[in-house]
């Protein structure tokens, strides 16, 4: 069977610890838990904006996240280091695994699309630096309905911008809490271990498939009925 496949796009394809090398120029020895820790407010942010009904870009969560950051690490940044780790969030590399994957799976004849918090534009950058741009059908954007994974509006936003079905469709992410999001609305979902420490939220919702690698996923699917 061909699927529509929505793969989410920041730690699924692209690699967000593209920015530690400038941050340990900047930073030094803390430059792991600072990037972990804006990571993990980013993601905070948009949860708290989301249960508030107060949508932005998701650009302004990851500027926040980084505010936050240098507060709690007492770590001064000028504005012009600033904006340079903001600017690298637009040109991010993907993982290794990434490019042969996604061709694999096109080749086979799904349909892929993008799926993120983030907007149309950013993603657009972040695929066309990464020279994925052109393996995928689409990007479809939480911008649209205003709201940030894992709400099932933006699953549903997803099904109706791909003229798709949850029974047809599959959200691929590295991300539990959206693979759960998928799940919990309908669809199926593959969580994309990209750490053997990765764990996932034992809330007694599994992925419907667990892949260490966006290469292990067309023989995987080639195996559901």
């Amino acid at each position: 069977m061909k699927y529509t496949l929505a793969f989410d796009v920041y730690g699924t394809l692209i690699n967000t610890s593209g920015v530690f090398n400038t941050l340990e120029e900047m930073i030094g020895e803390k430059a792991k838990i600072f990037m972990d820790s804006w990571r993990n407010k980013q993601l905070e942010y948009s949860f708290r904006r989301g249960l508030m009904n107060q949508f932005v870009d998701f650009s302004i969560c990851t500027q926040n996240a980084l505010d936050y950051c240098c507060q709690a690490f007492a770590v001064d940044l000028s504005s012009r280091q600033k904006e340079t780790l903001l600017h690298e969030y637009t040109i991010l590399p993907t993982f290794p695994d990434v490019k042969t994957g996604l061709q694999n799976l096109k080749e086979a004849g799904h349909s892929l699309y993008a799926f993120s918090n983030g907007s149309k534009n950013t993603i657009s950058t972040l695929l066309i630096n990464a020279e994925i741009r052109d393996l995928f059908n689409g990007i479809v954007s939480v911008e649209d309905v205003k709201v940030f994974k894992p709400s099932p509006l933006v699953y549903e936003h997803f099904n109706t911008e791909t003229n798709s079905t949850p029974s047809n469709s599959w959200l691929i992410s590295s991300n539990p809490f959206d693979v759960i999001g998928a799940i919990s609305y309908g669809m199926r979902s593959a969580w994309v271990q990209r750490t053997p420490d990765s764990l996932f939220d034992p809330w007694g919702i599994e992925p419907s498939l667990t892949i260490k690698k966006i290469t292990d996923l067309k023989d995987q699917l080639e195996k559901i009925e």
